[in-house]
């Protein structure tokens, strides 16, 4: 990477070099993380030892660390032992680990940490009071607090890197193409600008109209031709990417793009002064790669109307951004939702900030935000839980509106495309689904609904902004001091905690959906 940089941004080459060991540790800390409590098949059993922990594997070799916190997130494990062999790279260490599918993470890992070195290497000032929330989005370096990929973006040059991830705060172009009206699956309002005739003009990442739509991307204008449906010549429909597409269609002329800012999720970006706009953006992000699916696209504006009719029942806690419109071309390749930017839910003096920027906010926060924030969001999600919706309310999907004093006042949610709603509970608050809600994140199993909300809100975005156990123990007793007691919040309280099994995930890729751990109950930290 640095012969790389030296070409694109000689500056930076300095400041990655010396950002190498941080990135290293804070890589392996995810790492032996998962180590420590995920239920990874090749582990034979685990054991405190004086000086940390022991992990022996089922070939016989023992692994030695220091005791280990599922919340830590601040890079403190520099170095583990394997076999008499001490390591302070988390890729060799995988390497050397000999695991099913290891090869491929281990390249994986190599890559989250020159990518996460890269990131640290390129900050900048905290933005203003009167900022953007995407402006303090970008301020989140390291990624995912807990995975081990946390940076890790497989198909992604060093100048990709610097030209459309968002800790980087590059401004992206993105292409209009138009596509014959007929041809879309449209929910919700188009807009009126993004039309043209008969056709609809849907919003290209640049980096999926080079790799997987195959289109000639000229500075900033995408020159579309007529598509024959192959997807991977010169002018083209879209394609899946595997040299298959989807028939003939249409899609002659081009059309200017506009400027926007990527966010956290990257193939999300806001247009400023305007809506945010999720694109499609076939490339691998931690442990998947992720689509927009037609299915996502027909239901957008049914699940978007919904979660709105439910937060009046909040006392005006929780606004949730409205699905404006949604449309693809039958294909997940080309697809984008636009939704309300965060701001339209701040009033005068306020500031919306993604929970997992928070932390890099500290100098307009109050003393009190963390409890603050633990109070409000189980308050919320507690309340939604019992009225049967589960929302996935880690640090990206919910955001807090602060008070000009810097206190978390009220909440914003944003993506409702993984949240989980029960039918019965509904039912028993006289509410009920709409026709056409998407069957997919239907359940009443309480395990998977408590799942959903307590793995990303409790074991995600409090536990990453907490960074340790005790911490976290301590904000949760005070907070949950202010909120009522049902079946729900004792679960939450008393019970062991659940949390993604994210490495175990990603070493096991021929299982589909999420896997799951248990961590110990969070009051006992």
């Amino acid at each position: 990477m640095a012969r790389h940089l030296a070409d694109l941004r000689p500056d930076l080459v300095e400041p990655f070099g010396a950002a190498l060991p941080g990135a290293r540790a804070a890589v392996l800390t995810r790492l032996w993380r998962a180590l420590a409590f995920e239920p990874l098949p090749w582990i034979a059993e685990r054991g405190n030892t004086a000086g940390g922990l022991t992990v022996r594997l089922a070939d016989g070799r023992a692994l030695h660390g220091p005791p280990a916190d599922p919340f830590a997130v601040d890079g403190r494990v520099t170095r583990l032992g394997l076999a008499g062999v001490e390591y302070l790279d988390p890729a060799a260490l995988v390497e050397d680990l000999g695991v099913p599918h290891g090869t491929v993470f281990a390249a994986e890992l190599a890559g989250s940490v020159t990518s996460l070195a890269l990131s640290r290497a390129d900050t900048a000032a905290a933005p203003g009071p009167s900022a953007a929330s995407w402006e303090w989005e970008q301020r989140v370096v390291d990624g995912h607090p807990y995975h081990p990929g946390c940076r890790s973006r497989p198909g992604f040059t060093v100048a990709d890197e610097l030209a459309y991830a968002p800790e980087h705060r590059p401004v992206v172009r993105l292409s209009l193409l138009p596509v014959e009206r007929e041809r879309c699956l449209v929910s919700g309002d188009w807009p009126a600008e993004w039309r043209d005739s008969g056709r609809l003009l849907l919003p290209v990442h640049p980096w999926q109209a080079r790799h997987v739509l195959r289109l000639p991307v000229d500075g900033n204008r995408t020159e579309i031709g007529t598509g024959t449906g192959t997807g991977t010549g010169s002018g083209t429909a879209t394609g899946s990417g595997n040299g298959e597409g989807n028939g003939e269609v249409n899609r002659q002329g081009d059309a200017d793009g506009f400027a926007a800012h990527p966010l956290m999720a990257l193939r999300t970006l806001a247009v400023p002064g305007g809506p945010q706009v999720k694109t499609a953006l076939s490339a691998r992000l931690t442990s998947s790669v992720r689509d927009i699916s037609p299915g996502s696209i027909a239901s957008s504006a049914i699940v978007s109307a919904f979660a709105e009719a439910l937060t009046p029942r909040l006392g005006g806690l929780l606004h949730v951004t409205r699905t404006l419109g949604a449309a693809c071309d039958g294909t997940p390749d080309l697809a984008a939702v636009i939704r309300e930017a965060p701001e339209v839910y701040a009033g005068p003096g306020e500031r919306v900030v993604p929970v997992a920027a928070l932390a890099a906010a500290g100098s307009v926060l109050a003393s009190s935000w963390l409890t603050d924030l633990a109070a409000l969001s189980l308050g919320v999600g507690l309340r939604l839980l019992e009225l049967g919706v589960a929302l996935e309310a880690h640090g990206q999907n919910l955001l807090a509106v602060l008070s000009p004093d810097g206190r978390p006042v009220r909440l914003v949610y944003r993506d409702l495309a993984d949240i989980r709603v029960a039918p019965r509970r509904l039912a028993r608050h006289g509410l009920r689904l709409p026709d056409g809600f998407p069957a997919r994140i239907v359940t009443d199993d309480v395990t998977a609904l408590r799942r959903k909300l307590f793995g990303s809100l409790v074991a995600g975005a409090l536990g990453a902004a907490a960074g340790s156990s005790e911490a976290l123990a301590s904000v949760l007793r005070e907070a949950a001091a202010r909120l009522p007691s049902t079946p729900d919040r004792e679960a939450l309280l008393g019970d062991p905690l659940p949390t993604k099994a994210l490495t175990l995930m990603r070493l096991s890729p021929d299982v589909p959906g999420d896997r799951w751990t248990l961590l110990p109950p969070p009051l006992e930290g």
